[in-house]
């Protein structure tokens, strides 16, 4: 009989021992508000006791959560105003130059022509940089953004010898294409990229004589979304590399942005005037 007493008492501390191992072991996951009250003694360091704390005991609880709270609070606030403060992109080399630009395009928001930095001129930069895909979005004056703003915003459309009729056309020179019905622009002037050096695109009028929606290159090996041909191999298509790398070019098609060449593909029909003038700088 004792030593059957003796076994549970043993058992019992082992129990003991267990448990309070196991209760005192902190969650780094745990919610930094606090909610497990019972995990936090008076004294602030951590106990496995489940029992229900005492009015001091409890007074002390709420200090100590009411703290953490403030604590957690501040902290977001913080973070708040960081991101705030961050919002303004960098400031880049053609500040006054792309204000001016897209100011002329007016499609782009709101901008100051100071040369200096805003949010509404980021958030202008942006939207632009977004639109023609260039890269990195990050509302910075730089190069790219001065070279595309600066065709867009001189593109005369008034230079097109367009017809009666849907007439696609061509700027070489700022390396833009737009389409006109009856003399009124359906599709504003946008981005390009045409033949390079050694594969200059042929200026002078030609017509649509092909489409497809998808068309294999067999010189190139590579699929040509929303291809219309207008002269010999020569055509519109959806670009198949970055299309603001110069050095590279087309063997003479004319690139396009995805949903331009959508855009174009969506207006364009067999018979269709294309007109091409200018010179692409380089060729």
């Amino acid at each position: 009989m004792n030593r059957v007493r003796s076994t549970i008492r043993v058992a019992a501390l082992a129990m003991v021992t267990l448990v309070g191992a196991g209760a005192c072991a902190l969650d780094p996951q745990a919610d930094p508000a606090g909610d497990d009250l019972a995990a936090v003694s008076v004294s602030g360091r951590l106990s496995g006791e489940r029992a229900s704390p005492g009015s001091d005991q409890l007074a002390a609880l709420t200090t100590a959560r009411k703290a953490t709270l403030e604590t957690t609070h501040t902290t977001v606030r913080t973070t708040s105003n960081t991101t705030t403060a961050s919002s303004t992109c960098p400031q880049g080399e053609y500040q006054k130059a792309v204000e001016t630009y897209l100011a002329k395009l007016r499609t782009f928001g709101k901008v100051i022509v100071d040369g200096k930095q805003s949010a509404t001129d980021c958030a202008a930069i942006k939207k632009f940089q977004q639109r023609y895909d260039i890269r990195p979005v990050e509302g910075r004056a730089g190069p790219t953004t001065h070279d595309v703003s600066k065709r867009l915003a001189t593109t005369n459309v008034k230079s097109c010898k367009a017809g009666s009729g849907v007439t696609f056309c061509i700027d070489l020179t700022r390396q833009t294409t737009w389409a006109v019905r009856d003399g009124k622009v359906v599709i504003p002037p946008t981005v390009t990229r045409t033949g390079m050096r050694g594969y200059a695109t042929p200026t002078g009028t030609y017509k649509i004589n092909k489409r497809n929606i998808k068309e294999w290159s067999d010189p190139y090996e590579v699929w040509l979304p929303y291809w219309q041909r207008f002269v010999g191999g020569i055509g519109y298509h959806q670009t198949t590399t970055y299309l603001h790398d110069k050095s590279i070019g087309s063997h003479g098609c004319i690139n396009l942005l995805p949903a331009d060449a959508k855009r174009f593909w969506d207006w364009g029909k067999i018979g269709y005037r294309v007109v091409v003038f200018g010179k692409r700088p380089g060729t």
